[in-house]
């Protein structure tokens, strides 16, 4: 995996490799799956539970954000070749470089083979920890080639982005628990699916949307328009503050009411501020502010669960 045959080598390899997978999002983004095992299990799980569970989930995102990248590969090549480089600044997606495949940084052929070595070790980790997390990996990996291959379809696409990273906790839930309740598993499901779409989805989108338009991509911003998107944002970020209460209060782990109360009045700080500035101004920095501040969402839900653990 080498990047020294790439027209821009002069990038330090490793960096070109995290910016591939956006691994400074992606660390955020393991906040979700610890705040599952945590919520399902009721407490820490085993050592060697924890240790293998961080390993696979670093593993399974490096390989699902590598494989956004590979799949649209032509796409981001078409883009950059009729718009250039995106210059845009304090965007958490790009914060080494962003799409460094369709910029030259590094080979198909290299890209291709470290999503192999990741996905290879994320589906050995989540066999070894419940099969049914192995089997989960694959169909995020299915279904991130299908969001992908979308893009000029449907923005409805947006739904299946939304499935994806939901299944990410999922499978932490079966990983510390063999049979999880189902309405544990719905609350689960439907509390990041919509943090994802409102928090995620549409602002990331909306870095692309005047690009998009003319390459013929379909997404939430170039179909539904910048209004009414900015307005979806609010509505699914609200939804997922409100669908956080019942899944902290009534989960295994039984958070208490001043900390759940915590997590909401800080998640909505984070969330809604920046979600309104976004529908007020419709602005490409509200679309990032919003990005930044919600990737760290899960992340606050996750450290009052820590305080939970240990003040209980």
């Amino acid at each position: 995996m080498d990047a020294s045959s790439s027209p821009r080598a002069g990038r330090f390899a490793l960096t070109v490799y995290l910016a591939l997978s956006r691994t400074p999002h992606g660390l955020l983004d393991l906040a979700g799956p610890f705040c599952a095992a945590l919520l399902c299990r009721g407490g820490l799980p085993p050592a060697s539970v924890v240790a293998l569970g961080c390993l696979t989930v670093f593993a399974g995102y490096t390989a699902v954000y590598a494989l956004n990248d590979i799949v649209d590969y032509r796409s981001d090549k078409r883009q950059v070749e009729t718009s250039g480089r995106d210059a845009r600044l304090g965007y958490l997606d790009a914060a080494f470089i962003r799409h460094p495949l369709a910029h030259g940084y590094l080979t198909l052929p290299a890209a291709v083979a470290w999503f192999l070595f990741w996905a290879v070790t994320a589906f050995c980790g989540a066999w070894a920890l419940n099969p049914v997390c192995a089997w989960l990996l694959v169909a995020g990996c299915v279904l991130e080639t299908t969001y992908c291959l979308l893009l000029t379809v449907s923005h409805l696409r947006a739904l299946i982005n939304g499935v994806v990273k939901a299944l990410g906790p999922l499978a932490a839930a079966f990983a510390v628990s063999p049979d999880p309740s189902p309405w544990f598993l719905l609350g689960l499901f439907a509390w990041v699916f919509a943090w994802e779409v409102g928090g995620q989805n549409i602002p990331a989108d909306w870095h692309d949307a005047a690009r998009d338009a003319v390459t013929g991509a379909r997404t939430v911003p170039v179909v539904l328009g910048y209004r009414r998107a900015s307005r979806l944002a609010v509505a699914c970020l609200a939804a997922s503050l409100v669908l956080a209460v019942p899944l902290l209060a009534f989960s295994p782990l039984a958070v208490s009411a001043p900390l759940w109360l915590v997590a909401t009045l800080g998640g909505a700080w984070l969330l809604l501020p920046p979600s309104l500035a976004l529908a007020a101004s419709l602005a490409d920095e509200a679309a990032a502010a919003l990005f930044n501040r919600a990737s760290f969402y899960p992340a606050l839900v996750l450290a009052v669960l820590v305080v939970h653990l240990l003040v209980r």
